[in-house]
């Protein structure tokens, strides 16, 4: 499936491919590696309230501010596991980490298959990056919540995905 104009870059409209999730759907499996090229799927993150913080590229300013946003609001937020998931490769990703001593987030590239963007529907056809977007997954792996920010440059809402997830942890 695929959605034209669903997404914009600087005003430019590109394409996503896979579906638009909404709160109630269920989670759609997939299949990232981690830092340690460790294969990442739905299953494998366990029964607990995640956020799944989807961004292009963690070399760009407004993906470098969601991650660290993110990786700040975990400790607030016993019993959410973060993830950040982009087409960065692992090695970029652990490097970055590193760089910036981010280390409550786990960070998961989607590099191999692009299986979490077209299953999730922020895979971008034209650049074969991510869009931005943000999940929020239950225990039941259902979505509670999904955000797909319609210009690539522009910030999520924050505050609604992290009150839903404290509001399913609590």
């Amino acid at each position: 499936m695929e959605r034209p104009g669903a997404t914009t870059l600087r005003g430019k409209p590109f394409t996503l491919v896979g579906p638009a999730l909404k709160a109630g759907d269920p989670a759609p499996e997939f299949e990232t590696v981690d830092n340690g090229l460790q294969p990442v799927t739905l299953a494998s993150t366990g029964p607990s309230i995640r956020i799944f913080s989807v961004v292009p590229s963690l070399d760009t300013p407004v993906c470098d501010a969601q991650t660290k946003r993110f990786n700040e609001e975990a400790a607030a937020l016993p019993g959410v596991d973060i993830y950040t998931v982009s087409m960065d490769l692992p090695f970029a990703q652990k490097r970055w980490c590193g760089a910036f001593g981010v280390d409550k987030v786990k960070m998961l590239s989607d590099h191999r298959e692009g299986s979490f963007g077209s299953s999730y529907g922020t895979l971008i056809k034209e650049l074969r990056i991510e869009s931005r977007a943000i999940f929020v997954v239950d225990k039941d792996n259902v979505v509670r919540h999904a955000e797909y920010v319609s210009e690539v440059a522009d910030h999520p809402n924050y505050e609604t995905a992290l009150s839903v997830a404290k509001s399913l942890a609590s």
